[in-house]
């Protein structure tokens, strides 16, 4: 998986290593993930030298919970590296190795056609990835994520909005999802054996985490 020390991510960590149906998990990241498990492999990598990793992408799933923003990144084109190129080589690896599926946290407004540039380059990372041969393709497409320990001024402004709003019955469809409810419905959509892919939208995405498997 890549994106371990994300919001979701995290989450995701940590419940593939409580989960008994996942017997290694291996990481791939920029820095150490902190955490320390007997089924855990926590590889430090550099993204843009796959050459150097590739040969460690095995198992049955890959899972991709990567991302930043444009002020983390300091810039689109640094953006675009993180949210598109590193995700993308990632999922070029794990299905040349043949991993069979691939569960991908990608958004809710993702579309390779708009005019905005977040929304463009993550619907054409939707795209890409499903033209790599994966058995499986599994994307989750969540609103503003809630859960995050230090939330930014504009997504709390935006949760208290929704929440406002939604209070109505308003903009239910962008109402907020928690880190762990994302996390837990990426492994029930991983489990699911029908070939093929499947786009997740928000309602969906609790209902999936809900699911028995």
């Amino acid at each position: 998986m890549i994106g371990a020390t994300g919001l979701v991510g995290a989450q995701l960590l940590g419940q593939l290593l409580n989960d008994e149906r996942f017997s290694e998990v291996i990481t791939f990241g920029r820095k150490k993930t902190g955490q320390s498990h007997p089924k855990l492999k926590d590889h430090v990598v550099d993204f843009d030298a796959p050459a150097s990793w590739s040969s460690l992408v095995k198992g049955d799933v890959a899972f991709s919970s990567l991302g930043t923003t444009r002020k983390q990144a300091g810039s689109l084109a640094g953006q675009k590296k993180v949210d598109y190129d590193y995700q993308l080589a990632f999922a070029q690896v794990a299905a040349g190795n043949a991993v069979p599926a691939y569960v991908l946290v990608s958004a809710s407004s993702a579309n390779p056609s708009s005019s905005i540039f977040y929304t463009r380059i993550k619907g054409e990372l939707d795209r890409d990835v499903q033209q790599l041969g994966f058995e499986r393709v599994r994307i989750l497409r969540p609103s503003l994520l809630g859960g995050r320990p230090r939330a930014r001024v504009g997504e709390k402004l935006g949760g208290a909005l929704l929440g406002a709003v939604n209070a109505f019955g308003i903009a239910r469809r962008y109402r907020e999802i928690p880190g762990e409810v994302v996390a837990k419905a990426m492994i029930n959509a991983a489990l699911d054996p029908e070939k093929g892919t499947r786009i997740y939208t928000l309602d969906e995405l609790f209902d999936e985490a809900e699911r028995p498997r």
